[in-house]
């Protein structure tokens, strides 16, 4: 029992681990095709769901959000200046904001590619604020966990978390398909005026908001009876 503990908690933190090096090494090979444009960049999320554990690993502005029987769970931050831990992050690593722009120009603090902010040292130390190192969350899903929505900041920008939620929820109940659902949350942020792109996946944990089918009843009356009841409606 205290063996099968270690072995999954060593389990995890590989896991974890193998998330930050994939981070890091898409974030290089944006590096290799910086020639095209050193100003591209890209945010990134993930989750990765093995059994009832969920992960989730977040660069950037796009956000995963759980629903806990209707209500919503953040799993992911916002990388950007309105998210206190990182603004200090970033301007105790000399960074400096515009407005809420890092530098002036670039919208959130995590980021893979845009080279021409980032630098290093000669040992591959990143010097910049603008890192690609993914915040990570994990957790043991249970039955009140009820479906996953990833979007990205087209989505947020104009509704909330508990907003998507429950406009997911709805959806889910009416016809029960993650795929139908998505479209219609892209469709919502639309309606609310989204200026930036949108792009949704739901990921459903449980079955239990599909909505069922009503079982018709069907009564055989005999002629007899039938006979009876059509006296009595007759006076």
């Amino acid at each position: 029992s205290t063996a099968l503990v270690v072995v999954n908690a060593l389990f995890l933190k590989e896991l974890e681990k193998s998330h930050r090096e994939a981070y890091r090494l898409a974030d290089l090979a944006m590096e290799d095709e910086s020639i095209v444009s050193a100003s591209c960049g890209t945010t990134a999320l993930t989750a990765l769901v093995i059994g009832r554990h969920l992960m989730v690993a977040n660069a950037g502005d796009c956000r995963a959000v759980l629903c806990r029987r209707g209500k919503a769970v953040d799993m992911s931050f916002d990388h950007k200046s309105t998210f206190e831990p990182e603004r200090r992050r970033v301007e105790d690593l000399g960074g400096y904001f515009e407005g809420e722009y890092l530098y002036g120009d670039l919208a959130v603090t995590r980021a893979l590619g845009d080279w021409s902010v980032k630098r290093f040292s000669p040992l591959g130390v990143s010097l910049s604020p603008l890192i690609s190192d993914p915040d990570i969350q994990q957790m043991i899903l249970t039955e009140e966990d009820e479906f996953l929505i990833m979007g990205c900041d087209g989505v947020w920008d104009v509704m909330t978390s508990q907003y998507a939620v429950a406009f997911a929820r709805q959806a889910l109940r009416r016809h029960g398909d993650p795929r139908r659902c998505a479209m219609e949350l892209g469709r919502e942020a639309l309606r609310l005026e989204s200026s930036d792109n949108v792009t949704v996946v739901v990921i459903c944990f449980t079955s239990s908001l599909v909505p069922q089918r009503r079982r018709i009843r069907r009564v055989c009356v005999s002629d007899e009876a039938r006979a009876r009841l059509q006296a009595m409606l007759e006076g």
